[in-house]
């Protein structure tokens, strides 16, 4: 099965994603939610080109897979998430976290990585426990 490969990102306002590995395949919304309907779309009305134009990936099956960049995985779960204890997950100053979260700054791939081991390993420990 064909992976494809979706980076959503923000600005001040407004989520916009594209495809990382296949051509053509963008969207944009509001919301993470508004988005990926976009992107869907987007894959829909490509999927009505003529064969030659359809890019490989979108003939048979295929998965997508939904990537965020920090600032937006950290906006969109603030509800969910505080600063505060991803700091205690990923050792990373709240601080910092918070830029993160609004912009001001971007992490090196070195800390996106940490975050992302954190929380992989937070949902790995969710997943095993039993109530």
């Amino acid at each position: 099965m064909k992976i494809i490969k979706v980076l959503i990102g923000r600005s001040k306002d407004f989520y916009g994603a594209h495809s990382m590995n296949v051509k053509g395949i963008n969207g944009g919304g509001e919301t993470i939610e508004d988005v990926k309907k976009s992107v869907m779309e987007c894959i829909e009305i490509i999927k009505t080109f003529d064969d030659k134009n359809i890019p490989a990936a979108l003939k048979g099956e295929y998965e997508i897979e939904w990537r965020l960049d920090v600032g937006s995985f950290l906006q969109y779960y603030k509800g969910i998430f505080s600063q505060t204890g991803i700091a205690r997950l990923t050792g990373i100053n709240e601080k910092l976290l918070n830029h993160y979260a609004s912009g001001l700054k971007k992490p090196r791939p070195a800390q996106a990585k940490k975050i992302e081991a954190a929380l992989h390993q937070l949902g790995s420990e969710l997943l095993a426990l039993k109530l």
